[in-house]
């Protein structure tokens, strides 16, 4: 009950501004009298509330340092002007006495000069510490205190707990390469209880970065007017643990120079209560910087600031990429060997002792399941691990449009850094025994390969095996089951012969079906 009543203490002695910073804070209304300010203070006590009641101890922890701050600048000025105000006090004594005609109208401006009127004294704030040093011991010391204090400067904001420029990295774009850092990550910092918040940065160009990035337009016939040297502004959560995606705060609006700066749409949701958020990418905003070094470049944001919840915002120099371009190195990293994938599909069609069904062969397409064409370049993520490959050229196209680096096979995570072009799927593709019309092949136990060509016959598909050495082992895996142990050729011939007795000649029987017919006609004749 103690720390309650200290608490209630604290909120009375607060003034209207402390007040109103305390319900914005608590999310009440702050507009009325200060009695009704207060009233409100005083009914959150009652939700014994943590983050309230820190704010309550942190407000008038800084009340009480600006009052300590004034009270000594108070005296520090005293005790600096007391010597000289002496001099001219003594000064002033000379000339009362040697112009004594002059000495009624000096009284009434002297700081001496002090009339006693109704039992107060009467002096100017200027003149109460210079009639101290002089020794007027007439001056009352319970002089009124509203007369000469200053009023106290209204408090200082709370010391913020973000860092300027937080330790925190962003991850690589693949489609861009860093050129420059014209803005370190920088910490989106609150100022006071308000949930909108609003921050100002500046950045500067070098006149190189400012050259390089006006001569990068791309400025050819039918070309989409846009630079290849590119200022990136990117958003992050304040997090220096791992590398950081691009992460918009809620309710960002952005001014670049005085023009609003145009954001990814926020995808929509279903979720109550739920504010929708935006893609996480990076904000192109070339266009409105000022291409000059002498010039500073000025961003203004706002956003609605979280409890517990710390942003960062900077500035970077990119060029763009294309996906030719991004093709191009992954084919300079090399191939992954034919015997790593060989090795793989000998590990998923090892015999298990324990399962009854032994698989003895894999199908898999040559089709990409992007493009739905045949693959050119067979490639998957070093992270999946299905044999199935799909197309480099059409995956990187598809990322440069939308970028999602999402496996379309396994709808994993498949990052650029990460893909391989594979050998084995390379080599079958290029082989000369794969038919122009095969776009299925066959995996077997040994990590060789056979094409299969689906044939139609009578509107149904049948697959055939075109490679011979795997006809000719189908062939001698095949074993005949029988109760006696005769020879294989007498049980051919045995089954030749009962194939022989089962046989009816349907011509004999048509023919006697026609003698009979012609019987039974001549008898109704006659």
């Amino acid at each position: 009950m103690s720390e309650t009543e200290d608490l209630k203490n604290m909120v009375l002695s607060f003034r209207i501004s402390e007040l109103q910073m305390l319900l914005g804070f608590a999310g009440r209304n702050k507009s009325g009298r200060k009695t009704e300010l207060q009233t409100r203070a005083v009914e959150l006590l009652r939700l014994r509330s943590t983050p309230v009641q820190m704010k309550i101890k942190e407000l008038y922890k800084s009340i009480q340092q600006g009052h300590a701050n004034n009270m000594m600048a108070l005296q520090q000025a005293s005790a600096a002007s007391s010597s000289q105000e002496l001099a001219s006090i003594q000064s002033q004594q000379q000339q009362q006495q040697q112009q004594q005609q002059q000495q009624q109208q000096q009284a009434q401006t002297a700081p001496r000069s002090n009339v006693y009127q109704a039992g107060t004294y009467q002096t100017s704030d200027r003149q109460l510490p210079t009639l101290r040093a002089a020794g007027n011991m007439y001056l009352p010391s319970t002089f009124p205190h509203s007369q000469y204090q200053p009023k106290a400067s209204p408090p200082a904001p709370p010391a913020s707990n973000y860092p300027i420029h937080p330790d925190v990295k962003l991850k690589k774009l693949p489609f861009y390469d860093l050129l420059g850092e014209l803005l370190k990550p920088s910490s989106l910092v609150p100022q006071g209880a308000q949930r909108l918040q609003e921050g100002n940065f500046v950045f500067h160009l070098t006149p190189q970065q400012a050259t390089d990035i006006a001569s990068s337009r791309d400025i050819r016939p039918g070309a989409k007017m846009d630079y290849v040297n590119q200022v990136q502004m990117r958003f992050s959560l304040l997090e220096t643990s791992c590398e950081q995606d691009d992460f918009f705060p809620p309710g960002v609006c952005v001014k670049v120079n005085g023009k609003m700066c145009p954001l990814p749409n926020p995808i929509p949701t279903n979720k109550p209560g739920v504010e929708p958020k935006r893609p996480p990418r990076p904000v192109h905003i070339t266009p409105m910087v000022r291409l000059s070094p002498t010039v500073t470049n000025q961003i203004c944001v706002s956003w609605n600031a979280e409890y517990g919840r710390g942003y960062t915002i900077s500035v970077y120099l990119v060029r763009k990429l294309t996906s030719a371009e991004l093709l191009q190195r992954l084919k300079s990293r090399g191939v992954r060997n034919s015997d790593f994938t060989r090795g793989l599909i000998k590990e998923k069609l090892q015999e298990d002792a324990d399962c009854e069904i032994a698989t003895t062969s894999l199908r898999v397409s040559l089709i990409c399941p992007l493009g739905k064409m045949r693959m050119t370049t067979p490639c998957r993520a070093s992270t999946c691990y299905h044999l199935q490959c799909f197309d480099a050229s059409l995956y990187l196209q598809m990322n440069e449009k939308k970028p999602t680096w999402m496996c379309p096979v396994c709808d994993k995570p498949a990052l650029y850094d990460k893909l391989m072009i594979d050998g084995y799927f390379q080599h079958v593709l290029a082989s000369s025994k794969l038919p122009p019309d095969s776009n299925e092949i066959q995996l077997h136990q040994d990590g060789s390969w056979s094409s299969l060509v689906i044939k139609k016959e009578d509107g149904k598909e049948c697959t055939s095996v075109i490679d011979e050495s795997v006809t000719k082992i189908e062939a001698e895996d095949i074993e005949v089951i029988g109760d006696s142990d005769d020879p294989p050729k007498e049980k051919e011939k045995e089954k030749e012969s009962a194939k022989k007795k089962e046989v009816v000649d349907l011509t004999i029987l048509d023919s006697d079906e026609e003698d009979s017919q012609v019987v039974a006609k001549k008898a109704k004749k006659s």
